[in-house]
């Protein structure tokens, strides 16, 4: 394997982790609001942040490459609204698909079809996160300031069960 393509998927099984923390993150900042239909939203958000990590960390291992662990950042931001924590989930999301976008560019310099192909997923994988991101957020717009639309919506969102990835190594 490429050694910068190995480098790169290395950095996001990382950054896969780093990204379960800060939805867990999220889920602390709802649960304390007494949102917890949102917390439960972002623990699942995590939950499937941990799976793409260890799809990642799976590959490489698949192809006889190592995997180094770092430290995985504290996350830092201090939120003011619910709608702030909503608009860094999609942020968030964005930055994932530029690490995304930057692996498979680096894989299709060199011809590298095998990673082009795993990656093929989570090029999906992050639209479905970018529109449900923003799908949030449109709703918190509509029904947000009125305390029976939001606990509406928390309800809704209470409902959310995890399912894991079902992509074939």
């Amino acid at each position: 394997m490429n050694e910068k393509v190995r480098a790169l998927l290395n950095q996001q099984v990382n950054k896969e982790f780093y990204s379960a923390y800060l939805y867990l993150d999220f889920s602390n900042y709802f649960e304390a609001r007494g949102l917890d239909g949102f917390a439960n939203w972002y623990k699942i958000q995590a939950q499937e942040e941990r799976d793409h990590a260890m799809l990642f960390y799976q590959y490489l291992h698949n192809n006889n490459e190592a995997v180094t662990l770092e430290a995985i950042d504290k996350p830092e931001a201090v939120f003011d609204s619910d709608m702030a924590v909503l608009k860094a989930g999609l942020h968030h999301e964005l930055y994932v698909t530029s690490l995304i976008n930057d692996i498979y560019e680096a894989a299709q310099d060199v011809k590298d079809f095998r990673t082009m192909q795993f990656l093929d997923w989570f090029v999906m994988e992050q639209g479905e996160e970018e529109t449900n991101a923003n799908d949030l957020i449109s709703k918190m717009e509509l029904f947000g300031s009125d305390p029976k639309s939001l606990y509406m919506l928390n309800s809704e969102l209470a409902g959310r069960v995890y399912s894991a990835p079902s992509l074939v190594l």
